[in-house]
């Protein structure tokens, strides 16, 4: 039987800090400013997102994304009202597959990278509207 010397606050600590931790080990980008939390569905080869309402935010977020093969498919429906919105993919490498303004809708395939870790970036410049895409693994 463990016995512990001093006070119980260790024992409050382990959870506290195993808390900590997991909420680190989210590769996503947090609540980034008043009026900005995206909804972000992030599995292994679909990845979705969507703010309903910016108004007016310049920022990028970032995400990891796990994409197990070497292209993708990207569906963009939004609704820009002003500024502008670039959705930008980057393979495992490094290499950029895709970019694209979120303010034209329709449906894009990345070119050819490495599959793997990719980084899927939003920059938003005096952003305002709702923005919509997916991205998922692009299958012959």
């Amino acid at each position: 039987m463990l016995k512990f010397r001093g006070s119980t606050s260790l024992l409050c600590i382990l959870p506290l800090s195993a808390l900590l931790f997991l909420m680190a080990c989210g590769s996503d980008s947090g609540p980034v400013a008043p009026g900005v939390e995206p909804e972000i569905i992030n599995n292994t080869d679909a990845f979705q997102f969507q703010v309903t309402d910016v108004n007016g935010y310049s920022g990028t977020l970032t995400y990891s994304w796990e994409n197990t093969g070497p292209m993708a498919n990207v569906d963009q429906s939004a609704a820009i009202e002003s500024g502008n919105v670039i959705l930008t993919l980057l393979d495992d490498a490094g290499s950029e597959v895709y970019s694209g303004d979120l303010s034209v809708d329709g449906s894009y395939a990345t070119s050819s990278g490495t599959a793997g870790s990719w980084l899927v970036r939003v920059q938003m410049v005096r952003a305002r509207g709702t923005l919509n895409f997916r991205a998922e693994k692009r299958t012959p």
